[in-house]
């Protein structure tokens, strides 16, 4: 399989995705633990179908010393025993942000106060963000058909 498109290839294609990336690069330098970052990107990009994301994050969280039980636990996390609260209520704020459209009202208030039990402002910019980015990541792998399965830790950085 290969893509449908090779963004890089083209100038402003180039362009684009290194302003793209520069937002993430920000979320990555922000104050919200890494391991909830991995954790938030890979349950969106399960929600999304997104199989490059899926190799990436997997791969990017087992490199940092995530445990294999967390990482397959993640499509099934509020019945898993294994995450924090607050990376409970992430969890739960990605798949509402990831599933807006499935609720007439958006996320709903009680799902935010969670989040903000367990972070602060900077780091709740990060995460929605967070969310946020994934969704326009896995949303042009999706439709670009990116292959996945040969992603190394650290390929971006």
């Amino acid at each position: 399989m290969s893509a449908r498109l090779d963004v890089f290839a083209t100038p402003s294609g180039s362009k684009l995705v290194k302003q793209f990336t520069s937002v993430g690069r920000l979320v990555v330098e922000s104050a919200l633990p890494a391991a909830t970052r991995e954790l938030v990107s890979l349950r969106v990009s399960q929600i999304n179908g997104c199989a490059v994301c899926i190799d990436m994050h997997t791969k990017e969280a087992a490199a940092a010393g995530e445990s294999s039980v967390r990482l397959h636990l993640v499509a099934g996390w509020r019945e898993a025993t294994v995450f924090t609260d607050a990376e409970r209520a992430a969890l739960e704020l990605a798949e509402q942000g990831t599933r807006i459209a499935d609720g007439a009202g958006g996320v709903p208030d009680e799902v935010w106060e969670r989040a903000v039990k367990h972070y602060d402002e900077e780091q709740l910019v990060a995460l929605v963000t967070l969310i946020a980015f994934m969704n326009t990541a896995n949303r042009l792998n999706v439709i670009l058909q990116q292959p996945a399965g040969d992603y190394r830790p650290g390929q971006f950085k």
